[in-house]
């Protein structure tokens, strides 16, 4: 007889404003005002922000000089990449303490399998969450739930400094009132297309069969009719491949010309190659990809494919990306590789989404 496979215990945990709180931990005189993180020149955008200043409106992505006509007096603090990923490095370590099975999402959030474990789920990650306060005197929020799914969306229901559970009893409860926006994938344009159709809700979502939602939202319909039931059977990976690698540049005064945005260009294909050297020498690249946003903050991208970073073909990708912006100034120009999937055993290494 086939013994039964463990019940998936998986847990998200997410740091409360990483990288804010380390920077209030270093300067505890700042603890109370509203500070945040970002570029503090006129086309500077916020990295994240404290509570303080969320209360005002700032939030992630939010030009800093938009964050401070919200909050005058908020306190806008310069990044520090090399000190944040020295503490992500001691928070992995704490992980590495419960489980191998660890896929970082970026330097503040990661999922955790602990689906070999006896323990309760909800018991090790208030373990984690404690360990992380005593060790970096910082704090985290979880998710706990059954798939990676929910366990992301949980770990936004009791923030700051706390987590919640999604039971296999509540399942149902917990997603019929869930709003749409809130499912991997959907996006401010997805989301209105959505309420457009009637349709706010995962409840509202199990009214349309997949036929239904595939014929209007294409692949996206079948992710949708399987996450709204809360259907997730991707696997915690610790070996998670990069699938690209790019540099931006937003600029103090908007690009006006072609001619200039090419000399733009030019520092990021060098910073792109000195960026690709030593660290992913083992990966193929496919293609080379441009990114333009333009004065009125719509974006573009063009790419071509490549096997090396080829200055002359991104340079004529700019150009081809330029073109799309009708006489539009230019206040950001990206670029980056994609690369090749790594083959491993049994096939090519695929993502469900």
């Amino acid at each position: 007889m086939t013994p039964a496979k463990p019940k998936r215990k998986i847990i998200h945990v997410d740091m409360d404003c990483f990288y804010a709180a380390i920077e209030l931990r270093e300067q505890p005189e700042l603890v109370g005002k509203p500070v945040a993180v970002g570029g503090r020149s006129g086309r500077g955008v916020l990295t994240t922000c404290n509570y303080e200043a969320r209360k005002y409106g700032c939030r992630s992505a939010m030009p800093s000089f938009k964050a401070r006509e919200l909050c005058p007096d908020l306190i806008l603090l310069p990044t520090r990449f090399e000190l944040y990923r020295k503490e992500s490095t001691r928070i992995r370590e704490i992980f590495s303490q419960f489980t191998d099975l660890i896929e970082p999402l970026s330097l503040d959030e990661a999922y955790l399998d602990l689906s070999h474990l006896d323990s309760e789920a909800s018991t090790i990650a208030w373990e984690i969450r404690q360990r992380i306060r005593l060790e970096t005197g910082l704090t985290a929020s979880a998710g706990i739930a059954s798939n990676k799914f929910l366990a992301k969306i949980a770990s936004d229901w009791n923030k700051p400094d706390g987590q919640f559970e999604v039971t296999e009893e509540a399942l149902d409860e917990f997603l019929l009132q869930l709003p749409v926006k809130k499912i991997w994938g959907v996006g401010k344009r997805t989301a209105a297309r959505l309420h457009d159709a009637g349709i706010d809700t995962c409840g509202d979502l199990r009214d349309k069969t997949e036929v239904e939602l595939v014929q209007r939202f294409g692949k996206l319909g079948s992710s949708l009719f399987r996450l709204c039931r809360g259907i997730d059977d991707r696997p915690v990976n610790p070996h998670r491949e990069r699938k690209s690698l790019s540099n931006e540049r937003t600029f103090r005064e908007n690009v006006t010309s072609l001619d200039e945005g090419l000399q733009k260009l030019d520092e990021l294909i060098l910073e792109l190659q000195d960026d690709l050297t030593g660290r992913v020498d083992d990966r193929e690249i496919r293609e080379c990809v441009v990114k333009v946003k333009f004065e009125d903050f719509q974006s573009t991208t063009a790419q071509r494919a490549a096997e090396k970073v080829e200055p002359d073909v991104i340079r004529e990708l700019l150009a081809e990306a330029w073109t799309r912006g009708d006489g539009k100034s230019v206040r950001l120009i990206g670029a980056g590789v994609r690369f090749k999937p790594v083959e491993k055993a049994g096939g090519l290494q695929m993502e469900m989404f």
